[in-house]
């Protein structure tokens, strides 16, 4: 199942999306999306490709995810690592006169014995997405 939210942002153009720059300039994945009730990073390094991050996830538990298709500031696809879910968020970012133009989706698809909860999944899929959209604005916005 796949979910879209496109949004813009009075961000400064180029802005890359917050989480990305975990332990840098923007702080964690935690700090601004309230999906993750913690978020710490797993291993050293540059952020890039491969980066990956260990998150508590709202109705998931802790849950490790890797950057992939890290482009900055145009896009970035976090994806989970595990078994029974497969998908990820991708973020692209497009400058828009003063505005950044954020597009976001959400893949989930379940696996294995998971594929029983689809329902489920699509309501919290669809919920967090809306979150992680809201949250997104408002921490660019600041």
């Amino acid at each position: 199942m796949r979910h879209g939210h496109p949004q813009a942002h009075s961000a400064h153009p180029g802005t890359h999306p917050a989480g990305v720059r975990h332990d840098q300039q923007r702080g964690s994945f935690a700090e601004w999306n309230p999906t993750i009730r913690a978020s710490r990073r797993l291993g050293d390094g540059p952020v890039g490709n491969g980066t990956r991050f260990e998150w508590e996830l709202r109705g998931f538990g802790k849950v490790v995810h890797e950057l992939q298709e890290f482009d900055p500031p145009r896009q970035v696809r976090i994806v989970p690592r595990t078994r029974q879910l497969k998908g990820g968020h991708r973020f692209k970012l497009t400058a828009d006169g003063g505005r950044t133009c954020v597009e976001h989706e959400l893949e989930m698809s379940p696996t294995g014995a998971f594929r029983l909860f689809t329902p489920i999944m699509g309501i919290l899929g669809r919920k967090n997405l809306k979150d992680t959209a809201s949250a997104l604005q408002a921490h660019l916005e600041r």
